[in-house]
């Protein structure tokens, strides 16, 4: 299996930190010397291809003239996450634009991982390029059933924290020790039952009557209040 980014960040990230990952180039567009030497030492196909072939291997996205093909993503065992001192678990959400945005800032802001829970696969496709190649340094676990996860977490001495709008305010909050925080999606939340096998609820306290944030602007508040000061 092959993943199929595009877009000249991405590009040039993937070239810089994960070289290795790199199957095959694809250009629209004509290059400067020095990036074409780095292509060529890779030791892998570069093909210069038309518009149109670029806009199908893109599938109509803004593809820039830089495309690559990479190996795929292996999801690690969640058994090899539960070192890690925050977590961020992700439940049925199903955008990769989201997902993929969570990861940059869980990435960025230091979480040990992500958990992806509720759902049986996740095209990563998506997920990279949303998440400017964070998913590929992020480690990853995907794990369908969520009440297998919070066990499996508080048996290794996590405390559950979920986002909820019946929560405690999270700026009144202080974090220690191995943290878990449990994100639903925008449309469904978290259900009743998923709530009542975590420690405690949080909110972020709007200031004006409005009704939710975006998931991803969500997370990266929780995410930078419970990160370590």
């Amino acid at each position: 299996m092959a993943l199929i980014v595009y877009g000249k960040q991405i590009f040039l990230y993937i070239l810089k930190k994960h070289p290795q990952k790199i199957k095959k180039v694809y250009l629209a567009k004509d290059i400067d010397k020095e990036l074409f030497l780095k292509l060529r030492r890779l030791g892998v196909e570069i093909v210069r291809v038309d518009s149109k072939k670029a806009q199908a291997l893109s599938r109509g996205g803004n593809h820039q003239g830089f495309i690559l093909e990479i190996e795929d993503i292996e999801f690690m065992d969640l058994n090899q996450l539960k070192d890690e001192k925050f977590l961020v678990v992700l439940y049925g959400i199903t955008d990769v634009g989201n997902i993929g945005s969570i990861i940059r800032t869980a990435y960025a802001l230091g979480v040990g991982g992500v958990v992806v829970s509720g759902i049986n696969s996740l095209k990563m496709e998506g997920v990279v390029r949303r998440s400017s190649g964070a998913a590929l340094d992020m480690p990853i676990a995907l794990k369908s059933n969520i009440f297998d996860v919070l066990k499996e977490l508080k048996d290794v001495d996590f405390t559950l924290y979920a986002a909820d709008m019946s929560g405690v305010d999270v700026r009144k909050k202080r974090f220690e020790g191995k943290r878990a925080l449990v994100l639903g999606s925008e449309g469904e939340g978290i259900p009743k039952k998923v709530l009542q096998r975590v420690d405690e609820t949080l909110k972020i306290q709007m200031v004006r009557d409005f009704d939710s944030l975006n998931v991803s602007a969500a997370a990266a508040i929780f995410i930078d209040r419970m990160r370590d000061e």
